[in-house]
């Protein structure tokens, strides 16, 4: 029997192409119904996508309010981030790992087993009821499955340990004692999370000084540090049975291994912050979550990319106050954010709420320029005798304005402005598909795509792109850039959680300016201080202003104050004085508006600054009437549909607090989904017209004597009439209006 007759060709790979493409694994037999299995890589930015790949989801229910596992784990130090989680429901649940965590594999049990064999592991058939129950012999448990015992644990665990740091055992394999239970655990499976620590010899790090040179000098690299035994890679139960200092200077002579940097305990997003240790901790947990929402670059190779949608920073640059972090998982290279000059002080009324004033010849200058880029694509179909074809545009009498950018080949050209309503794409298609014909008397018609972008925004045509799908058919790709400078409504946000949106736009005349001719990017309202204790924030101001009049970047990476990592704020003062600044960054400012000096010293100074993809520009609706629902004649919902504006709960009660009672009724009736019906005065049930004899007539009296005409909204109409489907018998009470 032919295979085809079995199943259809490529139904399993279809199948498990659509599970891991969407995540759901849906398998209606053994009832399983998953959603996020697989999660999808969103190349947003170059740190989301770095962001997601150290992601942990667990399958746990998010909806329940439990705050168990949700808590900050002692056991998670050095292995999951602290900061980086999600705000809302997921908080707590969705983790991301650390900076130098390893996830390990499986490794081969077979040649651990028979190591245990030759290091003393005895059976346990062997063993008399005496030796399996005298107190000092333990029991060796390998992955779950007992080995043996052993009689002196602590020399076979010794042991393991020496050779697995001489590289005879793999790097991964941990072991740990557990005296309670009188129990050696050895463990070589997948899925254990574990990291690097520097060996300590009764409190002396194994790690001297001529090894650091050489790891400078590149004649030694992180492996060969792993293979001589300087470095081992620990779990999390074994980490609980050793004494790890922090610092080499806090080592005793107990000390078993000592931490390689504090700030590894941070991951990738929350490695980004400046000074993250002197910021409230919310704050750095915010921070994780808009890093990933930063426009900049994504990777080396954007501009060749055809994805749906990429957002990229027309300037982006590296942060002036750098940490190790950015600099370990290439963040300077491929940035996302701009080093604003910030003033911290009130301007206008129009920065209250986190709102910021910005500059207008800094926009006219670039900064917080974006370009959009948006994919659309279109298929050549194929049929039985037939295929759709190219489609030559003079051969249309369109209106001419609408398709001036095709080509020849009806495809529109690159380079050209495309604006709202133009014709992007012209093809001929048959216009009976699956008739049996001879290909020279088919008949075509024209079909055209028309592009729906922003009244008034061209964009341009940046590439074509023709390709083959999995049928074999032919594909055409188009790239549509659009380039946006920031306006009022765009959203903005330093790297501390401190987010807010342009609140107005000043030219540069009436911007304060400094003695020395400075004139602010951006000014920021003091009030985002107070509450949200972003210390971190206005070390960074100092670090940049400071890095800035003397040529260095400066580094402000967590906890690094001991091992010279981070700038301290002595230091920095230090180096503003020496270069002719106030030393706590204050700056004397000149009105721009008036030309005086302004009463108080101004704070002022770069920060860095990430434009977020949240645009005024996607987000602004409005709508008159337009397309509504077909079952209840309710206007459509969301922006894509054109749908309408929702008055919610609380937007009624407002109103009736108000007394606004007839644009209550207005909104929730006359401009949503008014309906006139017939209602029987006597039964108070629904009638009908009938429109040939022109008379009215009740459903329930079967005659018109009693009907009265009324108003309501057809929702309330279909409501009474699904109510009575159900046996339950609405009655309306009509009285004189």
């Amino acid at each position: 029997m032919d295979d085809k007759m079995i199943s259809k060709g490529n139904t399993i790979t279809r199948g498990l192409e659509r599970s891991l493409s969407t995540g759901n694994w849906d398998v209606p037999r053994f009832r399983m119904h998953r959603k996020g299995i697989t999660q999808i890589v969103t190349r947003l930015s170059f740190i989301a996508a770095f962001g997601s790949m150290t992601k942990i989801s667990p399958q746990f229910e998010k909806s329940r309010k439990v705050s168990g596992p949700r808590a900050l784990q002692p056991s998670q130090w050095g292995m999951l981030c602290p900061c980086d989680t999600p705000e809302g429901e997921a908080c707590g649940l969705v983790k991301n790992l650390a900076l130098m965590t390893h996830v390990t594999t499986d490794e081969e049990e077979g040649p651990i087993i028979n190591l245990c064999r030759c290091l003393g592991v005895e059976d346990v058939s062997f063993l008399s009821g005496e030796e399996l129950h005298s107190p000092s012999s333990f029991l060796i448990i390998l992955n779950g499955l007992i080995l043996g015992k052993h009689r002196s644990p602590q020399r076979f665990v010794n042991g393991i340990r020496k050779l697995r740091r001489a590289g005879k055992v793999g790097d991964f394999v941990s072991i740990h004692v557990n005296e309670k239970q009188r129990c050696v655990y050895i463990a070589s499976d997948g899925g254990r999370v574990c990291r690097p620590l520097v060996i300590a010899d009764n409190g002396v790090s194994r790690i001297k000084h001529h090894h650091m040179e050489e790891l400078k000098d590149g004649l030694r690299n992180f492996d060969s540090f792993l293979r001589e035994g300087l470095i081992e890679y620990l779990d999390v139960n074994e980490e609980n049975n050793s004494l790890i200092a922090l610092y080499e200077g806090e080592a005793t002579s107990e000390t078993t291994h000592i931490e390689i940097e504090p700030f590894t305990i941070l991951g990738v997003c929350a490695g980004l912050i400046p000074f993250p240790h002197h910021n409230q901790s919310p704050r750095n947990t915010y921070q994780c979550a808009m890093g990933k929402q930063a426009m900049g670059n994504i990777a080396y190779n954007q501009l060749c990319r055809m994805d749906t949608l990429i957002y990229l920073l027309v300037y982006p640059q590296r942060p002036l106050l750098t940490t190790r972090t950015i600099e370990l998982v290439g963040y300077d290279k491929l940035g996302a954010g701009q080093n604003a000059t910030v003033a911290v002080m009130s301007y206008s009324g129009y920065d209250i709420e986190d709102a910021i004033v910005m500059n207008k010849s800094s926009l006219d200058r670039g900064f917080g320029r974006c370009i959009v880029m948006k994919r659309m694509s279109a298929k050549y179909e194929k049929y039985g005798n037939a295929r759709d074809q190219f489609s030559s545009p003079r051969q249309s009498h369109h209106d001419p304005e609408k398709i001036q950018i095709l080509d020849n080949d009806g495809l529109a050209s690159p380079g050209e402005i495309i604006r709202h309503q133009d014709i992007y794409l012209q093809k001929e298609c048959p216009i009976n598909p699956n008739a049996k014909l001879h290909p020279s008397q088919i008949q075509y018609r024209t079909s055209k795509q028309t592009y729906k972008g922003v009244e008034g925004e061209p964009a341009v045509v940046d590439r074509v792109v023709l390709c083959s799908d999995h049928d074999q058919k032919l594909t055409v790709k188009f790239m549509i850039r659009h380039t946006r400078r920031p306006e009022v409504g765009d959203k903005f946000s330093s790297r501390h959680g401190q987010k807010g949106v342009c609140g107005t736009i000043v030219q540069q005349e009436d911007f304060p300016f400094s003695e020395r001719g400075i004139c602010p990017d951006l000014i920021m309202n003091p009030h985002g201080f107070p509450s949200r204790m972003t210390v971190g924030k206005m070390i960074e101001l100092l670090g940049s202003k400071a890095g800035v009049s003397c040529g260095k970047f400066h580094y402000g990476s967590a906890f690094g104050e001991p091992s010279g990592h981070a700038h301290k704020v002595e230091d920095i003062s230090e180096t503003l004085v020496k270069h002719g600044f106030s030393y706590n960054g204050k700056d004397f400012l000149y009105s721009g508006i008036t030309g005086t000096p302004l009463q108080a010293y101004i704070f002022m100074g770069p920060i860095y600054y990430q434009k977020l993809k949240h645009m005024v520009l996607d987000k602004m609706h409005a709508r008159g009437m337009g397309p509504r629902q077909l079952i209840t004649r309710q206007p459509t919902e969301g922006k894509s549909r054109n749908g309408g504006l929702r008055v919610g709960e609380m937007e009624r009660d407002c109103l009736i607090a108000y007394g606004a009672s007839n644009l209550i009724y207005e909104r929730l009736m006359i401009s949503s989904d008014p309906f006139e019906t017939q209602v029987c005065r006597k039964c108070g049930l629904l009638g009908y017209i009938n429109y040939q004899t022109k008379s009215r007539m009740c459903s329930m009296c079967k005659n018109g004597d009693n009907m009265s005409t009324m108003k309501l909204p057809y929702a309330c109409k279909l409501l009474f009439q699904e109510l009575q489907s159900m046996n339950i018998v609405p009655r309306l009470q009509l009285a004189d209006s």
